[in-house]
Order: C-alpha cells, then structure tokens, then sequence
C-alpha cells in the first residue's frame, strides 16, 4: 500500500535539513512555526542539541498571525534577539504554516535586514520534501548571501560539502573525514556544515578544491565553481576497513545511504571484487551518479522488492531496515545512515 510504513518512522523533513547545515555557524535561526516545527528539530533531528548550543527560535505563530499574515510580528521577535544576541546572521526557515499562508520569504528576508543589519537568509522550506532538500537549498543560499570576493586561491585548503549531520552515520565521522583529507595533503579542511566557522564560510572562495560528499552539496559546488572558478569531485573520502578482510569475488552486493557514500562503496567493493554492486537510497539520487540498475526507493514494499529480487549475498544498509529483510541469509553489514534510523551517536 502507498505511503504505508511498519518498519520506518518518518524521515525528517526539509527545515530540518536546512537547520541542520546552520547549527553551528553563530546564527539565529528562526524556524516560522508554531512551536511544533522547531521541537521537532532540536528534540529529534539535531543530535548536537544536546552538546552544543546554538541560537535556534521557534516564531511561535499564533492563529491570528497565520491568518493576518503578521511578518512585521516576527520581525520585531527577530530583532529583538538580534539586540541580545552578537549573531553572524540570521535565517528564517520555512515550514508548513507559512507556506499554507503563501508567506513572502524574499520581503521577509528584506525587512528583517533592515531592521536587524544583519545578512538574512530566507529559506522557503514546507516541509513535504525531505532533509536533504533543506540542506541543498541552506548550502545555496549560504554561499551565495555570505561569500565574499576572492582573487586568489589557498592551494591547502579543500572544502567538503554535504557534511551535514543527517547524511552521516556517527557524529565521529566527521572528524574521520578530517582525517582523510588531511592524509591526502590537505592543510585546511573545511567542513561547512559540521564544524566549519563562520569566516571559513565568508572565505569559501579560497578553496582550491571542494569535495561533495552528499548529493545535497552538489548545486553549492556547481555555483562555486561557476563564481570562483574552484573544481569540485564528487566522492566520500573514508573507506569501509570492514571490507579487507572479505572475499567479495564473485558476490553480488547491494549498499543503501545517501547517494555519494553508497558510489564510494561500490567503488571499493568492485576493487575487493564484487561481481555486481547496486546502490539505493531514500533520498535523492542525481542522474549523472547514477549507474544502470541503481534504485530510489520511495515505500517500504519497494526495498524489500528489491532484496528479494535481486539474489543478494551481502547487504549494506542501516540496521532500521534488517527487520524487512526476514527471509536474507547472506551477510549484512551495518552502515548507519541518521536520516534513516534517527539514531547517531552524540561525541
């Protein structure tokens, strides 16, 4: 049946995603809702709620305000903390109540400029797409708002794009990337989104390589690259050490997780020699990655279709999905994915 779920909880949706890639970067987040909205995002899809602090702000909107459509309400909110506040900038996110109410988010962006000085990012999220589109569309707006001019590059420095916390498994992972990139060279690494600081954002520009490690990050690459001239690679830096110690030869092998991971895993998996490798996601899934035989998946009846069709021996994906796998007896590696299980570690 569409729509229907036994197994899985419901993904987080895209102010989550948008919220996600601001988390850290000294702003005031103002996520315009209720309250609903915004207890979603720090009790459920931000694992460094609980460690780290950040300025996020529900706009509380109350009936009156929905239906009056009272921004200049939330404008006052929004400077009034702005007073309390040393912010870098502020974001107004979207969801489902001001897009009903068909919210103007460019004029709200330009009101609360003027009233606040500070660089506004308005991000018209409505909450029926999911994370990952959230995250696109923070990325965008990020660069294109606060970038500054450049001439010149800093041949040391790489930036990695996509690193939100939804699209890993394990807030260490980060810090795995980090580690990666520092091997191959890089003296710099900026990882925007899950670490980076505000003026490593302003000076985006300077990166003489980006690397996207989730498609979320690929149209932030793309507008770099058109404005600064940086390259970008599409890939995710750190190996499986699981898969060494195995004789893939001949198997056939399925991973599930955001697009760019799951490519990176197949990749490694035909070097240790799997016969067949096809990759699936929940998520978005960009056709020039994409190889013959690779799945969106968009209902539960559809990945375990695709497990029982396709004759796998090996399987890696988030242990969320084993229990619809009853009848799969080859090997089953864990790969946590948080936009999936909601469950990460907290380091």
């Amino acid at each position: 049946m569409k729509g229907l779920r036994k197994y899985l909880t419901p993904f987080a949706p895209d102010q989550s995603g948008a919220a996600s890639v601001l988390y850290d970067l000294g702003g005031i987040l103002v996520i315009c809702d209720a309250g609903g909205c915004a207890g979603n995002i720090c009790g459920f899809d931000e694992p460094r709620w609980s460690t780290q602090r950040s300025a996020v702000f529900s706009a509380g909107l109350r009936d009156m305000d929905a239906i009056l459509g009272r921004d200049d309400r939330l404008v006052e909110k929004l400077a009034a903390a702005a007073e309390r506040i040393d912010a870098n900038f502020a974001a107004i996110i979207g969801t489902p109540v001001p897009a009903v109410i068909g919210t103007d988010f460019q004029a709200l962006g330009r009101m609360a400029k003027r009233k606040t000085g500070l660089p506004i990012l308005s991000l018209p999220c409505y909450g029926m797409k999911l994370s990952d589109a959230g995250e696109e569309m923070a990325y965008d707006a990020l660069f294109r708002t606060l970038a500054e001019d450049t001439t010149e590059a800093d041949p040391g420095r790489i930036g990695v794009l996509g690193a939100a916390t939804l699209e890993l498994g394990d807030l260490s992972e980060a810090e795995e990337i980090r580690e990666a990139l520092t091997a191959e060279g890089w003296e710099t690494v900026s990882l925007y989104g899950m670490g980076a600081s505000f003026r490593e954002v302003r000076t985006a520009g300077l990166a003489a390589k980006n690397l996207v490690i989730a498609p979320s990050g690929l149209k932030a690459a793309k507008y770099l690259a058109e404005r600064f001239g940086t390259p970008y690679e599409v890939r995710y830096p750190v190996e499986d050490p699981r898969l060494e110690a195995l004789d893939l030869t001949g198997k056939r092998v399925l991973a599930v997780h955001q697009q760019v991971r799951a490519n990176s895993l197949r990749e490694q998996l035909r070097m240790h020699g799997a016969e067949t490798v096809r990759t699936a996601s929940w998520f978005r899934m960009d056709d020039s990655l994409s190889e013959p035989g690779d799945v969106h998946l968009a209902e539960e009846d559809a990945f375990m279709d695709l497990v029982r069709e396709g004759e796998f021996d090996v399987i890696l994906a988030d242990d969320t999905l084993r229990p619809m796998c009853p009848d799969f007896r080859g090997l089953w590696l864990s790969l946590p994915h948080f936009a999936v299980s909601g469950k990460q570690v907290v380091v």
